[in-house]
């Protein structure tokens, strides 16, 4: 009885070590390793400008509000790990986009008022591991940017190429009686900090999305006209701040 006894114990511990080298364990556990590699791609993102300040003076002005529903912001965003920081990444982004609204009054006399809003700067973000491909990163942008409030007047009519160059020849630019449209660029430079929250998952090796949410802060404005001359007295709440909804698609290593 005693080797049957040793043989059916024998076999029992076998199987029992089988399952353990061709079974995976669910779910998957998430490798501990430091996360290496670098990534590029695209980011549309739709950001909540308040722009009810700017409206303020566009209706007295004879001009269309803007909406205040947001605007969608297009850009580019990269990064790498670096090695002395577990889960840590270095890299860059930048996004810009813009709204307008039109106005014509019974003369006949059209204006534009455009609101442009972009930034840029490096991104400095920390990566958590949630699951098998699925990523939490936390971390912000610093950097530059601002606003440009663009302003046209058209009085209507054609133009014509002789006619540009007849004003040119007369000396007679700046002459709203002369010119049948005029423009002014309004410009606010800022230096624009951007927390942000974004998952990511990685569809394949070399191909993954973002989702994610942010704030664009801004501060220390420089105002000047037609980038020439300083422009004073500009209200503190007129800028291109808010929150953000942002998404991404990316190819690299992950």
């Amino acid at each position: 009885m005693k080797p049957v006894l040793l043989t059916l114990l024998l076999s029992l511990f076998v199987w029992s070590l089988a399952p353990a080298q061709d079974e995976q364990p669910i779910p998957p556990q998430r490798s501990r390793a430091a996360k290496v590699g670098a990534f590029g791609g695209f980011i549309p993102g739709w950001l909540f400008v308040d722009v009810k300040p700017i409206n303020e003076f566009l209706a007295p002005s004879r001009g269309a509000a803007l909406k205040d529903n947001g605007v969608l912001l297009y850009g580019g965003a990269g990064s790498a790990y670096v090695m002395f920081v577990k889960n840590f990444r270095i890299g860059g982004l930048g996004m810009s986009g813009s709204i307008k609204s039109t106005a014509l009054d019974a003369a006949g006399i059209r204006r534009d008022a455009q609101l442009k809003v972009g930034f840029g700067g490096v991104t400095l973000e920390y990566v958590v591991p949630i699951v098998e491909r699925l990523d939490l990163s936390v971390g912000t942008m610093l950097g530059g940017g601002g606003i440009d409030i663009i302003l046209r007047q058209d009085v209507g009519g054609a133009k014509t190429w002789g006619q540009e160059w007849g004003y040119f020849e007369s000396g007679n630019y700046g002459t709203a009686a002369q010119i049948n449209s005029v423009k002014r660029t309004l410009t606010g430079a800022f230096f624009v900090w951007v927390p942000s929250v974004n998952f990511e998952y990685a569809i394949l090796g070399w191909v993954g999305v973002r989702l994610g949410a942010s704030y664009v802060g801004m501060s220390a404005p420089s105002w000047t006209v037609d980038d020439n001359y300083e422009l004073l007295g500009v209200p503190n709440k007129v800028n291109g701040q808010g929150f953000m909804i942002n998404a991404g698609l990316f190819v690299g290593t992950f």
